[in-house]
């Protein structure tokens, strides 16, 4: 019995599809083990987002090539889509699989230790006579403008997470791909054009993990605010593309809304949380269609980027804050006190002290729950790598320390809305806090809260009242009676 080790870098996506590949190895007989131990395999899921994620994607295949010069060592994901050259190049890479290939992983990797072993290079480091493309799988690299190649990137019916490390919560993958060419982003270029899970395999999935006791799912993707924009054709018979107006169609909604309404009727699955959205889909008949759905958290990642108009143009994010803030206050009328979170850019090519200031100045009068702030980084290959007027290092720095601080304080005032109140925690872990021990869970909301570990068990639905904070970011819950569910 061969053994793995497997490590992921990047988003949520890229973690949903190494747990499927752990899966099959699995089923086909290959021992899991930690990345740290000696492992005859080692499979690093590889991001490519920024600069700084190639590093750390080349960093991992070179720790384990280290810990076993022996072993194989494979790359996959996004890093060797975009990047192959390089990866060829790379002596600790023995095999590389791109994006529209993961799916077929464990048969890959099977036919090279075949081959391997046939051609009498067992037990040799390196990757030397083995970079021909037969052994480099990364032919077919995703070129979005060929229709044959997107087809052959569609999502499989088998690409499921059966079973989950972590039955509470279970993350499920609805879509890949996307069509927005933001100025910054490499990933229309690494993962394709949009491509939509048919909603019944997502239902069938969503059913085995509820029989499993899972008791939350939240949908996933790439871009998952573009569900089902390919299953609608042009009359010439071409996939339809959101590239040139972003500005979603009803019928474009309707896919997502209708998918969340069907997994509201899986039995056992008592919340619904959605992934990133973009502000474009959020409409009033789209939020009422999700107010009415009790299952649905009200927990909002709303992608902004900037608070300044100037910066969103100079990004390709085709609204202004305006819209958005339209957006915000949507959610905030169905819904009672709902999470909304972003993700904001500093020191993006351009960005001056003013559009610095109004950014700033406007998270302040959205006033989000959480705000993952990010220092811009140049990434090859894109629009925004070019641009002029790159922003020194230090003003990055300075900016995102702002904004960090301004994130906390905010984060804090939402938080301290609860004390007082009773609320309803899906319970996850024990942990040591204080010198006690202690269950947390999180709200539907996703703020986090704990109560004494002898009073709750795991995947339990308990409502207490918050008596006020136990660290600063998790809340102090009070039962008082049997209150599970």
């Amino acid at each position: 019995m061969k053994s793995v080790a497997l490590h992921n870098l990047g988003c949520k996506v890229n973690a949903y599809e190494l747990e499927v590949i752990g899966q099959k190895l699995q089923e086909k007989g290959y021992r899991i083990v930690p990345f740290d131990d000696i492992a005859d395999v080692y499979i690093v899921n590889t991001c490519t987002v920024t600069n700084i994620a190639d590093r750390k994607s080349r960093q991992m295949l070179h720790r384990a090539k280290r810990r076993n010069p022996d072993a194989v060592v494979v790359a996959v994901g996004c890093y060797v889509q975009t990047g192959k050259e390089e990866a060829l190049l790379d002596g600790s890479i023995d095999l590389a699989v791109g994006n529209n290939r993961k799916k077929e992983l464990p048969e890959i990797l099977e036919a090279f230790l075949r081959e391997r072993e046939a051609s009498g290079k067992e037990g040799t480091s390196g990757n030397a006579g083995l970079v021909e493309e037969k052994t480099f799988h990364y032919k077919s690299v995703v070129d979005i403008n060929k229709e044959q190649e997107y087809e052959e990137m569609m999502p499989e019916d088998s690409a499921e997470a059966r079973q989950t490390a972590e039955h509470t919560r279970a993350y499920i993958k609805i879509q890949d791909g996307c069509n927005q060419f933001c100025s910054y982003c490499i990933i229309p270029y690494a993962r394709g054009r949009v491509r939509s899970r048919k909603p019944e395999d997502v239902l069938r999935e969503v059913k085995q993990l509820a029989a499993g006791g899972c008791r939350e799912v939240v949908l996933t993707g790439i871009h998952i605010s573009s569900y089902g924009i390919d299953f609608i054709q042009k009359t010439d018979g071409d996939y339809l593309e959101s590239g040139s107006d972003l500005r979603q169609t009803a019928q474009e909604r309707q896919y997502l809304l209708n998918l969340v309404r069907e997994i509201a009727e899986v039995p056992g699955i008592a919340r619904i949380r959605l992934g990133s959205l973009e502000p474009r889909i959020i409409t009033e008949s789209f939020v009422g269609g999700l107010a009415a759905l009790p299952k649905v958290c009200p927990h909002f990642h709303l992608s902004l980027q900037s608070g300044c108009d100037a910066t969103l143009k100079r990004m390709n994010r085709h609204y202004t804050a305006e819209e958005y803030y339209e957006k915000v206050k949507l959610l905030r009328k169905a819904f009672d006190h709902p999470a909304i979170t972003t993700d904001v850019i500093v020191g993006f090519p351009g960005e001056t002290d003013e559009e610095f200031e109004i950014t700033a100045a406007f998270l302040e009068k959205v006033h989000f729950f959480e705000m993952h702030v990010f220092k811009y980084s140049v990434r090859k290959g894109t629009v925004a790598a070019g641009m002029e007027d790159q922003v020194p290092e230090q003003v990055k720095n300075e900016r995102s320390a702002r904004l960090l601080t301004l994130e906390r304080r905010m984060s804090r005032e939402y938080r301290e809305q609860y004390i007082g109140k009773e609320i309803t925690v899906l319970t996850e872990d024990c942990a040591e806090l204080l010198g006690e021990n202690w269950r947390t869970g999180h709200t539907q909301t996703y703020v986090k809260a704990a109560v004494p570990a002898g009073q709750a068990g795991r995947n339990e639905l308990i409502t207490g009242r918050v008596t006020g904070f136990l660290t600063d970011e998790i809340l102090r819950i009070k039962l008082h009676g049997t209150n599970r569910v």
